[in-house]
């Protein structure tokens, strides 16, 4: 039997560290397990042939060794640069289920692995996604779109702009019809974050959309419970890993207070935080002012606030003249995905 060679990771040789972490995991993860228990031996997803576009974290890889037990194919990648966990994608490769991914990826990396996406071992594709923030879903529309008229990659809005316009101009280059050919068995989309559902309804909007998708962000069970609960949980952690600063005392700036800004101003307030909340909806505002929270604008946190967090999953929450106005040493970041 042939080597499997059809992954591209940072070191396979982590893959047993990887694989600890993935048995602890599963402990955690008990609906999927029960999903694994009930219905692998019928293999309900037999036949569906998965891309996945979503973080290569440990808890990802129980999702995609759940969705192989119950008898799809899959084919993956992270959606995100700097959020792969080398040895969770180190075991799901040696496990023999094709992923591409690293931590730190340059754009250039980014977009050729989400090409490899579509491009199965035996010459086939896939026919569903499963994207996080909306990156494969939007590469074969605008790739489809190009292949009608190639101006549409004149103008690049930004540096990332720049690298994904190339990369499809480069393989339109090779296949003037690689992108039509990628789509053509795709039934449809799922779409787990704010800003990729966005991105799906302006194009039902305008009658682009080139399949059905499937809006798991607004489930209850995702935008009650993982965007509040889950964040609650990882902001401080994520914060305190990356910074390493004493937050007790500190004022905290939450941009935001929709599911994700409840669940982390909790979060910042539970570690001795105080918190200030901005918000432009009037019904989220009371309720921050009802929860204990100060509501203000940016403009009004800038001569007091030490941590920003932005929760909206939009852009221009915090501006160039934002940055330039806050105290010395203020840290920004931002939670959930973004646009």
């Amino acid at each position: 039997m042939s080597e499997f060679t059809d992954y591209q990771v940072a070191d396979i040789n982590l893959a047993d560290w990887g694989r600890k972490e993935l048995n602890l995991a599963e402990a955690e993860m008990p609906g999927l397990m029960s999903l694994r228990e009930e219905y692998g031996a019928s293999k309900p997803l037999k036949g569906a042939k998965i891309a996945g576009s979503l973080h290569m974290t440990i808890q990802t890889a129980v999702l995609i060794e759940t969705l192989v037990e119950l008898g799809a194919e899959v084919r993956w990648v992270s959606c995100n640069i700097f959020s792969t966990q080398d040895h969770a994608a180190a075991a799901i490769a040696k496990a023999g289920i094709p992923v591409f991914a690293h931590k730190g990826e340059t754009l250039e990396e980014y977009w050729d692995f989400t090409h490899k996406l579509f491009t199965w071992h035996d010459g086939t594709t896939p026919n569903m996604i499963l994207d996080d923030g909306g990156d494969a879903t939007l590469l074969l529309h605008l790739g489809q779109d190009a292949e009608k008229d190639i101006s549409v990659l004149d103008n690049p809005g930004s540096e990332e702009e720049e690298v994904m316009f190339a990369k499809i101009k480069a393989t339109l280059a090779e296949d003037a019809n690689w992108y039509t050919n990628a789509a053509k068995d795709i039934m449809g989309v799922t779409e787990e974050t704010t800003t990729g559902v966005h991105r799906l309804i302006e194009m039902a909007q305008k009658g682009t959309l080139l399949f059905p998708a499937i809006n798991v962000n607004d489930s209850v069970t995702k935008s009650k419970f993982d965007n509040k609960y889950g964040c609650r949980e990882s902001l401080v952690d994520g914060i305190r890993r990356a910074t390493d600063v004493m937050m007790a005392g500190k004022v905290a700036v939450v941009c935001g207070y929709g599911d994700v800004g409840k669940g982390s101003a909790e979060s910042l307030r539970s570690c001795g935080c105080r918190v200030l909340v901005t918000e432009v909806d009037p019904i989220c505002a009371l309720q921050a002012a009802m929860e204990g929270f100060e509501v203000v604008t940016v403009e009004d946190a800038l001569p007091e606030g030490d941590i920003y967090v932005t929760t909206t999953g939009n852009k221009d929450i915090i501006r160039k003249e934002h940055l330039d106005g806050m105290k010395d040493g203020a840290i920004v970041c931002n939670i959930g995905h973004f646009d």
